[in-house]
């Protein structure tokens, strides 16, 4: 009896554009991200997003060690937001901090944009 194997895990820890404050729209990035997500579909990879709020609604700690613990990830794909401007970088700190503790054999890839997500996530993962 063959057995196929399960598709690559991907988890996507990035930011919510809708509860990111600013003066700004988030829907041009909220497709951004349908479109990323949809491309991982297509090559049969399983992904899961944990995105998280800057306006308080979340405990990003919490959340992020809650979506690392849920299963073994192959690899962790950390979004843009999270590594870009100097305000962030505690945060970033934060959550590379967590993926070593609660996902050690994952691998961690960046995406340069929500389009390229799965590009960086098939840097590290077999996609065949």
């Amino acid at each position: 009896m063959e057995t196929t194997p399960l598709p690559p895990r991907v988890l996507v820890i990035g930011l919510d554009p809708r509860r990111v404050p600013g003066d700004w729209d988030p829907e041009p990035v909220v497709e951004a991200i349908a479109a990323g997500f949809a491309r991982f579909v297509e090559h049969d990879v399983g992904v899961q997003p944990c995105l998280v709020g800057l306006d308080g609604s979340d405990d990003i700690p919490a959340v992020i060690t809650a979506a690392l613990k849920a299963t073994d990830w192959e690899c962790v794909v950390v979004g843009g937001g999270l590594r870009v401007g100097d305000e962030q970088v505690q945060l970033f700190e934060q959550v590379i901090n967590l993926v070593r503790r609660h996902a050690p054999d994952a691998a961690i890839a960046f995406n340069s944009s929500p389009n390229d997500t799965f590009d960086a996530a098939a840097r590290w993962i077999d996609t065949d």
